[in-house]
């Protein structure tokens, strides 16, 4: 199979925030996503349920032969491992793994959604996003990251660490 390029988002706001993404990182290269850009790492305002932590928030670039549901049954396996647990929703959390993009493929099943089906209104996502992908264009809206970012509506802050 071809290899397909990829973008990961990553969160967390519990517990050592930067380390917690360096394992997420190292554990998905363990996995067998190979990593080939990495945006800086935002302090970021929580969204929707706004009574808790700021997180730390990048998008990582990388490539993977896994499908898309295989690669997300791992990124899965990597935050259980790293102790999320999934029980409201925006609740705090040890590490998020969202897949943003995985090439130009469109999935709109009830699990996985590809693109992310937000990814285009948090500003938590665009800023990392369009450091290492500016002119990437979004397959559905049809817009690049750079573009999305220049209409957002979101005003959350988001401040490099």
């Amino acid at each position: 199979m071809v290899k397909q390029e990829i973008y990961i988002g990553l969160g967390s706001n519990i517990g050592d925030r930067l380390a917690n993404i360096r394992k997420a990182i190292e554990l998905m290269k363990e996995e067998g996503i190979e990593i080939t850009d990495e945006s800086s790492i935002y302090q970021t305002e929580p969204v929707g349920y706004k009574e808790q932590g700021w997180f730390l928030n990048s998008v990582v670039k990388g490539k993977t032969e896994f499908s898309p549901r295989r690669l997300w049954k791992r990124l899965e396996k990597i935050e259980k491992l790293m102790g999320r647990k999934r029980e409201i929703k925006w609740e705090p959390r040890i590490i998020d793994l969202d897949i943003l993009f995985y090439g130009n493929k469109i999935l709109n099943g009830k699990e996985l959604q590809i693109p992310h089906s937000e990814l285009h209104k948090r500003r938590f996502v665009l800023v990392p996003m369009e450091e290492i992908a500016p002119k990437l264009v979004h397959p559905v809206l049809n817009k690049s990251i750079r573009e999305l970012l220049g209409e957002l509506k979101d005003n959350s802050e988001v401040r490099p660490l």
